[in-house]
């Protein structure tokens, strides 16, 4: 045996406990935020250090629970509505057109364009006849 080497002594060395947050049961939300509004204004703090809790926590549960209401309430009847599957190809093809016509409004404007200096140097482009039957 070494010298200053013990047999049965503990390891000195510590291990790091991982933290973990803490999670709520929803009756154990509902049960503080009863008890807190039930509460006097001065004895609340006196409630959160009990439990543990931070003001915070306290107030997004009540942003939760408004919220719920809130959803309760203007929820429609009947059935969720279904996706339509041509939703995502009619905004696509809405795209396409908007993008088509941009180019054919540029393009009629180089077209003005090449008339006028074509006039200008004396060379008038003859007529396109305009064929609306594509």
């Amino acid at each position: 045996m070494n010298p200053g080497q013990q047999t049965g002594s503990p390891d000195p060395e510590v291990t790091p406990n991982k933290a973990r947050r803490r999670s709520f049961s929803a009756s154990y939300k509902k049960k503080i935020v009863a008890e807190v509004e039930a509460a006097g204004s001065g004895s609340i703090g006196e409630i959160l250090r009990r439990e543990g809790i931070y003001s915070s926590t306290l107030t997004r549960w009540r942003k939760e629970r408004d919220a719920a209401l809130e959803g309760v309430f203007t929820k429609k009847r009947g059935p969720e509505p279904k996706n339509n599957p041509f939703t995502a190809e009619n905004e696509k093809l809405r795209r396409q057109n908007q993008r088509l016509q941009e180019d054919l409004r540029k393009a009629e404007i180089i077209i003005d364009v090449q008339k006028k200096v074509a006039m200008l140097l004396g060379r008038p482009l003859p007529p396109v006849p305009d064929n609306e039957n594509f």
